[in-house]
């Protein structure tokens, strides 16, 4: 009916709560899209290897954890064996390499032509060199494009930290727009207001909107820097030739 900014004066009212869990999230996100890039690569890059010769062993390996997991209560065993519970590292380790994202680098890395990798080894190089300064220059769009989505994946994560964390200190974002969210829905039903009444359904729903808005602002400000890259990348493998 108005414009009306109370949803985002609300937030900030939670400015405190909410700048602590931003700083969690955005070192989450940081250091498990390096950690998470570092051993997609280091598996990929021998798998996209004609010569290695447990390629296929290793690909069948790794592909059936797509169709299979262990599920929730052994992840959550196994967090808790390796004494990771109420630490920021079960929300990063757990998840560090996606095997969806790894074969798209794979397929990117199989694509670089054998001679490139050739002239370098008769210069000299060896695999580790081959990879950090051959492949991975070459590499740049399907590393940018796998980072975006490793980024994204850490940023919008909550799950894990309602499994693993009970710190309040150290969940991320989304942990805290969700009980900021929850709590006012229920200051709302013990006023006697329910979601469904027609004229507070708008201040629900905007505060629901608003918290969209400040947990997406970091992904929106960094996509258009990374856009060229992630465009050409989505198209790896979709056009022949």
């Amino acid at each position: 009916q108005k414009f009306s900014m109370d949803s985002y004066l609300y937030m900030w009212n939670q400015r405190k709560q909410i700048g602590r869990s931003y700083l969690t999230s955005l070192g989450i996100t940081a250091v498990g899209t390096v950690v998470s890039l570092l051993f997609t690569t280091m598996l990929a890059y021998p798998m996209s290897r004609k010569d290695f010769k447990y390629s296929n062993q290793l690909s069948f390996f790794v592909f059936f954890t797509m169709l299979f997991s262990g599920g929730m209560v052994p992840n959550y065993i196994l967090v808790k064996e390796l004494g990771l519970l109420n630490s920021r590292w079960a929300l990063v380790l757990p998840y560090i390499c996606n095997t969806w994202n790894m074969l798209i680098m794979r397929n990117f890395f199989y694509a670089i032509p054998d001679a490139l990798e050739e002239a370098a080894y008769l210069d000299g190089a060896n695999q580790f060199t081959i990879l950090i300064r051959v492949i991975l220059p070459l590499s740049l769009p399907s590393i940018a494009t796998i980072a975006m989505f490793y980024a994204v994946s850490f940023w919008n994560a909550w799950f894990p930290g309602v499994m693993y964390l009970t710190d309040a200190k150290l969940v991320p974002v989304q942990n805290v727009m969700r009980t900021i969210i929850i709590s006012a829905t229920a200051a709302l039903e013990d006023m006697g207001v329910t979601i469904d009444d027609v004229q507070q359904a708008p201040t629900s729903h905007t505060l629901k909107c608003a918290s969209i808005v400040v947990t997406t602002l970091p992904i929106l400000c960094v996509y258009p820097f990374i856009q060229k890259y992630f465009v050409k990348g989505v198209m790896v493998g979709s056009v022949k030739g």
